[in-house]
């Protein structure tokens, strides 16, 4: 999955999770926000994942330059402006795949 664009990983790291369980009572969302910007969850509860930990990223440059990412109550949240769907999903990705994840 290394040579996977972030958009194509997330839907195979997705499937991945699928067991029958998970996908109903867990999952993900992307959303928009209203100042424009993004919103990702994903639930990592009864995941490889659970009991990930990460230190808060949050890089406020201004008002079209931001984004916010972090490990809450075993749920990935991403938020950031409008350009930065594809940064949260690799930041996402980052932290999954980093040696010390429970990967």
């Amino acid at each position: 999955m290394a040579d996977m664009d972030e958009l194509s990983w997330l839907q195979a790291w997705y499937l991945s999770q699928c067991d029958g369980k998970w996908e109903h009572g867990y999952g993900m969302k992307i959303s928009t926000l209203d100042n424009p910007g993004w919103n990702v969850e994903i639930n990592l509860n009864n995941t490889r994942f659970a009991g990930l930990m990460h230190e808060e990223l949050n890089i406020d440059l201004g008002d079209t330059d931001w984004i916010v990412c972090r490990i809450v109550d075993e749920k990935f949240q991403g938020f950031g402006d409008a350009m930065k769907l594809r940064s949260i999903l690799g930041i996402f990705r980052e932290w999954v795949e980093m040696p010390s994840s429970k990967a």
